[in-house]
């Protein structure tokens, strides 16, 4: 198909849909009315170089588990959230920042061979979770709006790309309770064709003040909206921090990572991985810290909601962040259908934990448990080498980890005993 009559197919099918235009200064409305904004220049990342061998040194010391190997994919700045092309063309990372990266491995020897800012013509505010749909729409879920971009494989080699709100500037939250706390968004489409957003609240513990406007809006939960922005309604409550979920390949259920509350101990609350099997659900904050450990600010305070408890207790404090269900091929066969999540490492422990990949099996009965996988990025000085975010699933079976301390991609694969 011509690039002409692409973009003409794509305009007549959202010629029905009502999305809303973005403020024109960053160049969204020119962008949804297929118009140039005059930007021709990309950032380009060096991804070789004396930068690129001292991670790959680094990768030496990972330990994971007989038959697996880890290597440098790309060089990444920032690199937070990670969206696979259904293509296998291109895959795109969000940052905390204001960048969105394109990712391409043109020769497919699974080494990135060029990336460089996503979208250059746009402004973005903290453009953490990026997630695509099956049939190639790139949704970009950002502080305070959500974006599409129809056949993002496509465009993403053009400084202009076809781009529009889903959730307009200032509408995803109340801009009052716009904070620098708490706003890397995710976002999953899921099986039901909605689109799953988390909302982290942005305090420590959610003040009682807070509760009703939050519950109103979803902070510190999840929202679900159908792809036009429609039918907007809280799908999970009683989440502290969420930055990672996905859906169960059979049984289509929501899972999801939330990180809980400090300042209480090295060693507690336990962090969470949650199993949601229904709309509406509660799992606890404030009155929880994480698991059943009650928060001192609500302690002694009657719960008002039925809490559903973690599916999995964390180590305290070592940030569960990004986690995708495995269902590929590559992998030995006990891996099928479980769980791989990065913990991004503590911040304020006395002696740090985390800093590696977690994998979760889940047997017929729903039942849990968690070991590591991946790890090594924590040295004998107990300095931080590498903070692991996100874990994505490549074409081939092999999987993604995204690295923000490093600013990195890491392959890992499977070649046998």
């Amino acid at each position: 198909m011509t690039k002409r009559l692409l973009m003409a197919s794509i305009a007549l099918a959202m010629s029905g849909t009502a999305y809303a235009q973005a403020p024109a200064p960053d160049n969204l409305e020119k962008l949804s009315n297929f118009q140039s904004t005059g930007t021709t220049e990309f950032t380009v990342i060096e991804q070789g170089g004396d930068y690129a061998e001292g991670i790959k040194k680094t990768l030496e010391r990972i330990k994971l588990p007989d038959g697996f190997k880890i290597g440098l994919y790309a060089i990444v700045p920032d690199a937070r959230h990670i969206a696979v092309g259904p293509q296998g063309v291109v895959t795109f990372v969000g940052t905390r920042k204001d960048k969105v990266w394109s990712v391409t491995d043109r020769n497919k020897d699974r080494v990135a061979d060029e990336v460089k800012d996503f979208a250059p013509s746009l402004r973005f505010s903290i453009p953490n979770g990026p997630c695509f749909s099956s049939d190639g729409f790139l949704y970009i879920a950002e502080q305070n709006r959500v974006l599409v971009f129809p056949a993002a494989e496509f465009f993403y080699e053009s400084p202009d790309v076809a781009a529009f709100n889903v959730v307009k500037q200032g509408d995803l939250i109340p801009p009052a309770e716009e904070s620098y706390n708490h706003t890397a968004r995710v976002c999953k489409i899921g099986p039901d064709g909605k689109l799953y957003i988390s909302l982290g609240q942005p305090f420590n513990v959610a003040p009682e003040d807070k509760l009703d406007l939050y519950r109103e809006w979803g902070i510190g939960g999840i929202i679900r909206i159908n792809t036009d922005g429609s039918d907007r309604e809280v799908y999970t409550y009683g989440v502290r921090n969420s930055v990672g979920h996905d859906f169960h390949p059979v049984t289509g259920e929501l899972w999801w990572t939330d990180n809980q509350v400090d300042g209480m101990g090295d060693d507690i609350p336990p962090g969470e991985i949650n199993h949601q099997t229904a709309a509406g659900q509660h799992f606890g904050h404030p009155w929880y810290g994480g698991g059943d450990v009650r928060t001192n600010e609500y302690a002694g305070q009657e719960v008002p909601y039925d809490v559903v408890m973690p599916a999995v207790e964390t180590v305290a404090h070592a940030a569960d962040l990004g986690m995708s269900f495995y269902t590929g091929n590559m992998f030995p066969a006990k891996y099928k259908n479980t769980i791989f999540s990065a913990q991004h490492g503590s911040w304020n422990r006395t002696t740090p934990v985390g800093a590696r990949v977690m994998v979760t099996f889940i047997d017929d009965e729903g039942n849990a448990t968690i070991e590591p996988f991946a790890e090594g990025w924590i040295d004998e000085n107990e300095e931080y080498l590498g903070r692991p975010v996100d874990v994505a699933q490549l074409r081939d079976g092999s999987i993604l980890v995204s690295d923000d301390l490093a600013g990195a991609l890491y392959r890992i694969w499977y070649e046998g005993n």
